[in-house]
């Protein structure tokens, strides 16, 4: 996609107006800065004397944090049901023979 097909959108993250430029639409921009500008505050009232800067870097390590753990729930989940769908296709197998035993002895 070429630059000028990309959408733009002006943003507030803790009172600071940002231009973000992107493929997403930009409610999806405005969803994501919104959740930036939330956890910032989240953390700015359980810190009232932090800068800005300190602020950003401590909101960005905890929504690392999340994504981090929701990829290994995610990866967990995966081997669930790749190890669940082995097992239906075994035993689907399984039956399949057992009622071609059944047909042979008829």
């Amino acid at each position: 996609m070429s630059g000028q097909n990309k959408e733009r959108v002006v943003v507030e993250i803790y009172g600071q107006y940002y231009t973000m430029k992107g493929d997403s639409s930009s409610s999806h921009m405005r969803m994501i800065a919104g959740y930036v500008d939330d956890k910032m505050r989240q953390i700015a009232a359980g810190n009232p004397r932090l800068d800005t800067n300190k602020l950003a870097v401590l909101a960005a390590l905890n929504m690392a944090d999340e994504y981090f753990r929701l990829r290994m729930e995610y990866e967990e989940l995966i081997k669930l049901l790749e190890k669940a769908s082995k097992e239906m296709e075994e035993d689907a197998e399984h039956e399949e023979e057992e009622e071609e035993r059944e047909a042979d002895k008829e």
